[in-house]
C-alpha cells in the first residue's frame, strides 16, 4: 500500500498549510517518513524527514525554520506544517517511507512515490 499525501491547496505567499501523510490499510509506525516535492521542470527535492520514534528530524535548506515535520503513530499519520509559504514552495508534495531516517536521507531521490498533493503558492 503506497503512502497518501493530502492537505494541499492554493494559498497566498505568507500563508500556512498542514499536509498529512497516511497509509490506509497498514501501519508505518515503525518506519521513518520523509517528505519530498517536485515542481514542473525541476528535480525532486528533499523537504523533511522524521525517525520512527520522532527522535530525529531533518530538513532541506530551503524550508528550515518554516516547515515542521511531526508524527502521531497512534493515528498512523505524519504531518508537515508549512508556514510563511513562498511561491517557490509550489510543487506536488509526496511522502515516502524507509527503515530509518538515514536511509531516507540517502534514498529519497530514488524511492517510488505514491499519491501526492498539490501545493500552489501565489505571490
Amino acid at each position: 500500500v503506497q503512502l497518501q499525501a493530502s492537505g494541499g491547496g492554493v494559498v497566498q505567499a505568507g500563508d500556512s498549510l498542514k499536509l498529512s501523510c497516511s497509509a490506509p490499510g497498514r501501519s508505518f509506525s515503525s518506519f521513518a517518513i520523509g517528505w519530498v516535492r517536485q515542481a514542473p521542470r525541476s528535480e525532486r527535492e528533499f523537504v523533511a524527514g522524521i525517525g520512527w520514534r520522532a527522535e530525529r528530524t531533518a530538513y532541506g535548506d530551503s524550508v528550515k525554520g518554516r516547515f515542521t515535520i511531526s508524527r502521531e503513530n497512534d493515528k498512523n499519520t505524519v504531518y508537515l506544517q508549512m508556514n510563511n509559504l513562498k511561491p517557490e514552495d509550489t510543487a506536488v508534495y509526496y511522502c515516502v517511507d524507509d527503515g530509518s531516517l538515514d536511509q531516507i536521507l540517502s534514498d529519497w531521490r530514488h524511492v517510488g512515490l505514491g499519491s501526492g498533493t498539490q501545493v500552489t503558492v501565489s505571490s
